[in-house]
Parts: C-alpha cells; structure tokens; sequence
C-alpha cells in the first residue's frame, strides 16, 4: 500500500458519514425503479422524504422509525420544510402547484389534518418553500417568478383559530423563476434567475440587492450573528454571484464586501470518510474553480455550504476562507440541521453526513471500531492528530490499541505509518516539550479528571528503567553538584594553557545532567550559580535576586570605577573553598546597593524639582533637569557589554554560553593576576571572526559617545531590567523615564549629546509606562516613524512568549479572534501587537474583524498599522456596526483632532471609486450623469459630509468633493453654505431634474431662482445642441429635438423646468415667467395638455373655496341672527 499523504495543517475538519440510510430506503421501498425519494427536509426530530408517488413518509431521527405517511394525489411532491418552531407543522408544495400545511397532532394523539392550502401557483412548478420564523406562515416561490404566502390555522392559536381560513396573498412576482427563499426577522428574501430581493413584509417595502444582474441559478440565505459580540446585531446576507464569488449583503440590502473563492479553491478536495470506500487525497490537485452556486445554507454557526452536482463546498464567510470542499457524486439536494447533511442524489439513494474536527471522526470511528478508516486518518490528518488539544478526544493508550487492532500481514505500512504518528504526540496541556520525543517514544499519558497525569507504560523493562534512572539522578543531584564545582575550581589554577578547552568540554559533558528543573528543591547561592552558567536558556528566568545581583557583577568588572577596588575581590573567586565562594556574594553587595542608592537619590531629587510649577512648565528648566537625572541613570542602568541582555530574555539563548564563557575567563584571568585585554586578545586568536566583530563594535562604541541619536544600526530592545530594582524606586523611574521620553519626541534634537527619542525607547524600554507611549506614538508617528516602530518591534517581543501567538501563527483567523476575546480585560499595548501580526498574516481580512476591539483599539491605532485601503475598510466596518442613529454621532467622537475629517474624506474619495477622467470634463466641469457612478465608501462619505462642522472646513470639504467629482456630496455642502447658484449649475450640467425634485435635493425657493435655473438649463441645451450637431457633422446625422420631455425623460430643459413651476406656481405664473427670461419654447402635445389640466385644476380649486367661504359666511350670519 503507498504512503497515505498528509494534508495540510489549515484543514482541521472533514466530512464523514457514519450511518448508511440503505436499509431504511428498502423498508420503505424507495430503491425501485417506480418509486423514488424526490425531495427531503430535516428538522431536530423528523426526517421527511417526498416520493414521485405523492406520498410524504415522516421518519423519527431517534432509532429511524417511520411514524407516519401522507398521501397527496395531486401529483408528485417537489418541496417540503419543516416548521422551524413547531415540529408539529409541515409544508408540502406537488407538482400541480399545490401548497398545503399539515398539521400533525401527535401531541394530543389526533390525526394529522390539513390546515391549510393554497392553489395559487397552480400549472407552475414550486421550486421553494419558507417558514416564517415567528407565525404560522408559509412563503412559496414558482417558475413564473410568484411569491405568495398563506397562514395555518390551528387550535393552539386560540379558541375558534382552527375554523378559520386565512386568504391566501401574493407577496411579489419577480422577473424570472425563483431559486430560493428565506426568512429572518420581518424581512423576505427572495432569489431569482437574475436578481436577489429583500421584501419587508411588515411594512411592504422592497429592496433589490446590488446591482449587476446575474444569469442562472444563484441562491442566497441570511446568516444570523448569534456569537460572541455579534449577538444582538442584525443578520447578514450572502448572495451567490458567478464565479465562485459571493456577495456579502447588510440587513437592508446594501453590498458590503464580494468574496472571491475562485483562487482559494485552487486546492486539493478532503476525501469523504466512508464506509463504502477507503479514503483516496490527492495533493496535486490544485487548479482554481470557477462554480455556480444553486443554493446557499447556513452550516452550523460559522459556515456557509453550497454544492453543485459532483461536489460540497463549506465556506467561513467571516474570514472569506474555504473549510473544505469534497467531491460527491451525482447530488440532486441537501437538507441541514445544525453540522448534519442530508444528502439526495441522483438515483434515489440518501446519505448521511457529519461536518466535525478530524480528532472527533478518529473518536467516533474508534467507538464504531472501525479500525482501518480510523488509521487513515489519523496518517492523513496527524498535524491535527499530534497536538495535544486532541488528547482530550483521543488518548495516547486509544491509539495505540487501534495501532494493535492492524492486521500485520495486510496492513503493515498503515501499521508503521501510525507508530510514525504516535511518536509524534503531544501529552494533554504540555509544558516539557524538550522532553517530548522521548515521552512520547516510551509513555502515554491520561489526565484524571482530578488532575492527576496517570502515565501508561508501553514497553515494559525500559520504561521502569528509565523513571528508576530517573529518579536516581534527582535524588543524587546535589552531591553531583558539589563534584562538579570542585572540580570547576581546581581546573582554574591549573597553569595549563590547554586548560579553558579541557574546561570547557568538561563543562558541556557533565552540564548535560542539569537540564531537569527542580522547582521544589532549595538552590544554594554557589551551586546555583554554577548551574546557571552550564544552562542559562533554562535557568536564568528561575534564579533569586542574589544571582540576579552576581549574573550583573560580571558588568561590574569592565567598569573604570571598579577595574581597581575590585580586582583584589573577584580574585578569591578562584580559591578552592567554598568559604570564600560565599563571601564573595556579599562583598559585591555594597557596590550594587551603593550604585542604586545613588540613583535612589537622583530619582528622588528630578521628582521633587518637576514638581515645582516654574520647572515643570518651563521646558528648558524641565529639560536641565531631566539630563541631570539622566547622566545617573545612564552610569548604573545604562551601558551594557560583553552581549548581556539588552534585548531581554529573547537573547539569552542565542549567547548566554558565550558570555558566561567569557565572564569564566576573566575571573579565573583576573585570579591568576592576567590582566583581562590578555584574554580577549587570546580569545580573538581562538577566534579571528569573533575578535574582528568585537573590535567593530568598540570602534562603533567610540564613534557613538559623541552624537547617540545618529546611531545607524539600531541597538537591540531592552525588555528586562539589567538589575533588580525595588518596586517603589521603579514607580519613580517610570514616571521620569517617561516624561523624558515625551519630552524629546515632541522635541527636535539640536545636536546635543544627549540621547535621542528612539535610542531612549530603545534602551530603556523595561522602565516605560507602555500605555502612554502609545499615546505619544499616535500623536508623532507622521513625524516621528521610528519611534512608533521602534514601540512596535518592543511589543512584539514582549508578547511573544504569549500562548495566542502560537494560535496566530497557526493561520486561523477565527481561532485567532477567539483567543483574543478570552484575553478580556485587555491592554491595549499587548493586544496592539498581536493585531498587528494578525494583520501581517492575514490582511484586510483581519483589518475588517478589528471593530470588535474598539475601543481598546481606536481607529489612530489601525491606522499607523494598515495600509489606507484597508483602514477604511475598518473604519466603515466600525461605522456601520452602529446603529443607524448613532452612527454620526459615533463619527463625531472618532474625530480627534478635527483635522481627520478632511484626511478621511480624502482617503475615502481616492479609494474604490470612479476615475476622475469620468466625472470632470479636462475643464473641470460635471460630465453628464456622472453623479450616478457608484463609490465604494459612499456611506461613510455621506456621513463624514453630514457631521456639524465650522464654515472654513465645509468650505475646504466642498472643493475637495468638487475636485474628485463627488457631485452628491457637493450639492450636499452647497446646500448646506446657501452656495446655490453653483449648486444650479452643477445640476443643469450633470442633466438630471430628480436632483431637485427630491426630499434632500435643491428645489428653487423664489422666482429669481426659478429665472436663473431656466436660463442655466437653456446655455446647458445650446451647449448640448452645439456638441450633438458638432457630432452629427463627424458622423452624418443628428436626431436631436428641442424641448420634448418625452425625449427628454428625466432631463432638465427649459420646457420641463416650466411644467415643474408650473406645479407650484401654476401655469400663468410659469408662462409670465417665460416670457421674462425671453425664452421661446414651442410645448410638446403632452406639456400642453398637462398645463391645461393644471389651469382646470386651480379654477376648480378656486371655486370650491369661494363655495366653502360663502357657506361659512351664511352660517356665521345665521348664528348671528
């Protein structure tokens, strides 16, 4: 058998199908030739099959036992649903265009009884059916393109409910058959050979969703938000489009995003897990999909599944990902309860199939003792299979007993391709990943539910020698210590030159026993510290404050002040006993408690100077007074050599052999009276590379004393402390190392030798308070880039050793999101920066979920992290998550400063929007009916020009929508400044009369409005007539006629100008008018006709108010009387 292929890691979930449904389609005999299952419908408790018959066969999920059959005999059933509230009703639509409601009554032990039914479509054929979510009401859509609905009656409605008959209404007719119907929260969805609709049933309303039309079947559903903070929020709808692209729909219609899967489905199909088969992955099979979706289901909470007749596509349309596709075959249609399929084909036959994480199909097949589809896959998803989450489904002693259940003559390469897998597998929440192979190779483990690891032996002898090996080098590990000091020691005064190497390789072969860390065990200052310089990468972030104290005396000694006092000092370090040994820890002592006492009081004196009024407002005095406290900071905190942990601990591994290697040296140098440039000199000979990079880095040392903030390549981060400082004293620090920092950002360095903004954050980050750097970054990060990737890059390294980032890592945007909600309460430094890698691996489609942290994470956040594009993507994503109601008001306080209005309007302007070329002529004028291009941001444009602002920013804004050609939003500002002759010349030139005949548009308020408007319209028609008989001229015929409104349409003319003053003024008036502005027009047979009909109208206006007046006088004089 070949070597069973791997699947990638991103696929996490499969298709299986465990049950086989076989026995119940020959109970039923629905496996003939004559009778076949035609439709089918699922609900928590039922299974309902149609037949070519007219029978509807009620199959109870639980033991799958026919309960009940309904006979139609008006032809052949073709849909059935379930009610989604009450498993008691059921819809059935025939093949004569019948729709009738049954009732079943099983409750009460009755007969099932038709409550309603509906010959609307009779002689077309129902292609869907859709309860209401709430009523007893049925939806049903034909091949004609009727909609009609009709209401159930019953006797759980009330007394008298079941004796009523509803009549049956027609909702809509659509343009073309319908595909498919949905419903949610008052509102109807209704998709068709063309278009998708939205119908509000409530208040009879319509919506068209998008629009570019479409040519096929295309289905579409609502997607209800119901998680996390989604809940409450109104339900999204995906619409199918051609080319494996779906559109992503608001509750009222408007298109928010496209989904492109055409690419994403460049890649191999998951094979089926059945038991008709052995699964068969082909990773080879990676070409891009072009598919017609038919129809669209909401899979479980996340997913969204379609099919077309040889394959089933699951989408996660929240991060635009594929979950998975399978190819099936011959599919005719799908029914779903929450993760189940109901699958239909072809010839009749049904299946059952299961959507579920491949750890829980290895369980379920385990139980069914499935042994060979279990094994396969387990080898095929083993990256899903080794993690130690799915231990908690599948323990280690499972598989190794599916491991013995393979037959070794026929499945001997499964057999060895499982023990591969099981030497790969992670313990259940484990920690000692060093230790896994060969836990893993020997041991299985089991977590009780009490929490206690009960660890399963599986070869026997060697596994007990192991842990009695085990044992016995814990119990001996003091002893070994003490041996290995000693001879530590003796090895320093040997005179040998040989003898660093013959310490050096003594060191790594007896260090290798110390790798186990003993947290219960006490560590003596001496022994500790030899073990901590035989394995820093384990033992440095364990170590008391006393080592901490000696690990930094080791920067002591290349200091000037000490090279003197303390020679004589470090020398007894190379005695034999361990007297001295100790004595040496607290002859150190003074010198760090001396160093910080003295910053202690330079610490205590800068507080109490800034806290003067005349020092702290005055930023030169602030100044002086930060740079004296700095000089000390810089003396006992500052300068760091011979590699120590400027960068934290994220360094320690790489070089904390070499740098103990070095501080062993120069102790056992300095012992022996050498001084310590012999032996960097000797070293440098060892290593020519090494002494060339450290002499660079000298002459780097000297070129940077004189100007720190030039230094080209940027020195590493600093996450730690180089010592231990009090909490009291860090408070202090904190609060002037920060102050400094503000200080010298908004500051332009003069060329002082002071250091820099950057190179401070840089150095001194660990004593930084991290949200008002933040702050500080938001404010200068145009002006001062480095300082804000400088805080990025110490963020990122801070959280790195964060358990979220390995589930960043992993490509799961969803999981990612998820783990980042489970991290509440956050800070927004630490959740900052794992956005900004969720950002870098997954993009805008990251950038859109980031709405869900506001306002942890504000919108100046994001935007010193995204590109513009997707920025605005994130801003209209936060906007619209609003309620309509609030959304200007939630703009508003999103604009600090004010000046971001005008940079988010220009953002907003020069992104997915139309060229300028097509709505500006090159003199800069309005082309014709430009304002009808679309813009991919008009909401939030809409409401960026709507927000209250001051008379020199609409100003600025109206240039800016009138230079981009955004000729809605112009008039808009024009209307809102009283520039309202401009905005009647844009309207004359952009052609388009419904511009004032809307609620919002610029409707002429005097007659000298309605003068200069004709005018404007009648230079508009000349210029019009002049460019059409210029083009008639080039191409040989004109058939432009003056003033026929008929012609014209929704055209601005002077002959329709004068019909519509004619509405508010009357036609005499219009007339007059006319003749004012010296405009001759010869009216069209229909503008003649409706002036009369205008003038007839106001005569009889008039006389029936002389009539009401002249009552009214005879009934007051009568009262008078």
């Amino acid at each position: 058998m070949p070597l069973i292929p791997t699947v990638p890691e991103n696929y996490s979930h499969v298709l299986a199908e465990f049950d086989c449904l076989d026995p119940l389609l020959s109970a039923l005999r629905l496996d003939s030739g004559r009778l076949k299952c035609t439709c089918l419908a699922v609900s928590r408790k039922w299974l309902a099959l149609g037949t070519s018959a007219g029978g509807l066969h009620l199959i109870q999920r639980e033991g799958w036992k026919q309960r009940l059959i309904l006979t139609h005999k008006e032809g052949s059933i073709t849909q059935v649903v379930c009610c989604p509230h009450d498993e008691d009703f059921i819809a059935v639509a025939t093949s004569q265009g019948l729709v009738v409601v049954w009732e079943l009554q099983l409750e009460r032990r009755g007969r099932p009884e038709r409550v309603s039914a509906s010959w609307e479509h009779r002689g077309q054929t129902v292609t869907a059916l859709c309860w209401d979510t709430n009523t007893l009401r049925v939806f049903a859509g034909d091949s004609g393109g009727k909609v009609s609905f009709l209401r159930a009656g019953s006797s759980k409605l009330g007394k008298g409910s079941a004796f009523v008959i509803f009549p049956v209404q027609t909702v809509t007719t659509v343009d073309s058959r319908v595909v498919q119907l949905g419903y949610q929260d008052g509102r109807l969805m209704v998709s068709s050979l063309s278009r998708c609709y939205l119908c509000d049933t409530e208040r009879e309303k319509f919506w068209r969703v998008g629009n570019k039309e479409r040519d096929g079947e295309y289905g579409a559903c609502f997607f209800p938000q119901n998680r996390g903070l989604l809940v409450g929020q109104p339900p999204l709808l995906y619409c199918a489009r051609p080319g494996s692209r779906v559109w992503e729909a608001s509750f009222n219609g408007e298109v928010l995003s496209t989904h492109q899967f055409k690419q994403l489905l460049a890649c191999p199909s998951l094979p089926l897990i059945t038991y008709r088969n052995e699964p068969h992955y082909n990773p080879s099979q990676k070409n891009p999909q072009s598919v017609a979706f038919p129809k669209l289901l909401n899979l479980g909470d996340q997913n969204l599944l379609t099919w077309t007749d040889s394959a089933i596509y699951i989408f996660t349309p929240q991060n635009g990902q594929v979950l998975l596709w399978t190819e099936v075959e011959d599919l005719v249609d799908i029914a779903v309860y929450r993760s189940e399929l109901f699958c239909l084909h072809g010839s009749g036959r049904l299946s059952h199939l299961s959507l579920l994480p491949s750890e829980r199909c290895v369980e379920r097949l385990l139980r069914r003792e499935s042994w060979t589809l279990a094994a396969f896959v387990c080898c095929m998803f083993q990256q899903a299979i080794t993690t130690s989450r799915a231990r908690k489904s599948i323990p280690i002693d499972r598989l190794e007993h599916l491991r013995s259940q393979l037959s070794s003559s026929t499945h001997l390469e499964l057999s060895g391709q499982l023990e591969e897998v099981i030497n790969k597998l992670e313990p259940l929440d484990s920690a000692c990943s060093s230790r896994r192979s060969s836990i893993s190779s020997h041991e299985s483990f089991n977590v009780l539910d009490c929490g206690i690891y009960r660890v399963i032996s599986r070869r026997g002898s060697q596994s007990d020698e192991e842990t009695s090996s085990l044992i016995n080098q814990s119990t001996s590990e003091e002893e070994r210590l003490k041996e290995f000091s000693f001879g530590q020691e003796e090895d320093q005064v040997d005179p040998d030159p040989h003898c660093s190497e013959r310490t050096e390789a003594e060191r790594s072969d007896q260090g290798l026993q110390f790798h186990l860390p003993l947290s219960f065990r006490p560590k003596p200052p001496r022994i500790a510290l030899q073990a901590v310089k035989d394995s820093v990468s384990s033992f440095v972030k364990k170590t008391t404050e006393k080592i901490n104290t000696l690990q930094m005396n080791s920067e002591l000694w290349q200091r000037p002040d000490f090279r003197e006092g303390g020679l004589a000092e470090m020398s007894a370090a190379a005695s034999p006993y361990p007297e001295e040994m100790d004595n040496e820890v607290y002859d150190e002592m003074p010198n760090t408690e001396a160093d910080m006492q003295e910053l202690r009081s330079a610490t205590e004196r800068a507080i109490s100077q800034i806290q003067d009024p005349l020092v702290l407002l005055d930023p030169v005095c602030l100044r002086e007074t930060l740079l004296e406290w700095l000089s000390v900071l810089e003396r006992i905190l500052g300068h760091v050599e011979n590699g120590s942990t400027a960068a934290g601990d994220s360094n320690m591994d790489g070089q904390g052999e070499e740098r103990w290697e070095t501080d062993y040296l120069e102790e056992s140098s300095l012992s022996s009276g050498e001084p310590t440039q012999s032996v960097t000199e000797e070293k440098k000979e060892e290593s020519p590379e090494l002494g060339e990079k450290e002499e660079d880095q000298c002459d780097s040392a000297e070129k940077k004393e004189p100007e720190v903030s030039n230094v080209n390549p940027p020195e590493p981060v600093r996450l730690v402390s180089p010592r231990p400082i009090p909490s009291d004293l860090l408070a202090n620090l904190t609060q002037l190392a920060t102050l400094y920092t503000e200080l010298s950002c908004f500051r332009k360095q003069e060329n002082e030798q002071a250091l820099g903004c950057t190179s401070f954050l840089r150095r001194y980050f660990f004593l930084l308070d991290q949200e008002r750097v933040r702050r500080m970054c938001l404010l200068c990060y145009r002006e001062r880039p480095e300082v804000q990737s400088s805080f990025a890059e110490a963020m990122l390294d801070l959280t790195q050793s964060s358990k979220v980032v390995e589930v960043i890592q992993r490509g799961d945007l969803l999981r990612s999101l998820r783990s980042l909600r489970e991290l509440q309460p956050w800070s927004s430094p630490p959740l900052l920066a794992h956005l900004h890698r969720l950002y870098e691996k997954h993009g805008e489609a990251a950038v859109r979920s980031f709405s869900q942290f506001y306002p942890t994470i504000t919108p100046a956040d994001v935007m010193t992290m995204a590109q513009q594009s997707h920025f605005l993507a994130y801003l209209d994503n936060l906007v619209q998550s609003q309620t309509e109601e609030h959304r200007l008001s939630f703009l508003q306080s999103l604009l600090e400063p004010e000046s971001l209005r005008q940079d988010w309007l220009q953002l907003a302007l020069t992104h997915d929007a139309p060229q300028r070329c097509d709505t500006l002529t090159p003199d800069g004028q309005p082309r014709w009916h430009s304002h009808c291009f679309s813009w991919g941001y008009g909401r939030l444009l809409s409401l960026l020009i709507g927000l209250p602002a001051d008379l020199t920013s609409k100003q600025k804004m109206a240039e800016t929508c009138r230079s981009h050609g955004y000729w809605m939003g112009y008039l808009c500002l024009c209307r809102e400044l009283h520039r309202r002759t401009e905005a009647f010349s844009t309207i004359c030139q952009l052609d388009d009369i419904s511009l004032l005949e809307q609620p919002d548009g610029v409707e002429p308020q005097t007659l000298d409005e309605w003068k200069l408007l004709i005018q404007l319209s009648q230079c508009s028609s000349s210029a019009a007539v002049d460019s059409d008989q210029l083009s008639s001229g080039v191409n040989g015929s004109s058939s432009w006629s003056n003033g026929s409104a008929a012609d014209c349409g929704g055209q601005i003319s002077p002959e329709s100008l004068t019909l519509m003053l004619a509405r508010t003024a009357g036609p005499d008036r219009a007339m007059d008018l006319l003749e004012e502005c010296g405009v001759q027009l010869v009216f069209s047979p229909h503008s003649k006709l409706v002036c009369e009909l205008l003038r007839l109208a106001e005569k009889r206006q008039r006389a029936i108010i002389q009539t009401m007046l002249e009552r009214c006088d005879r009934f007051l004089w009568s009262q008078h009387a």
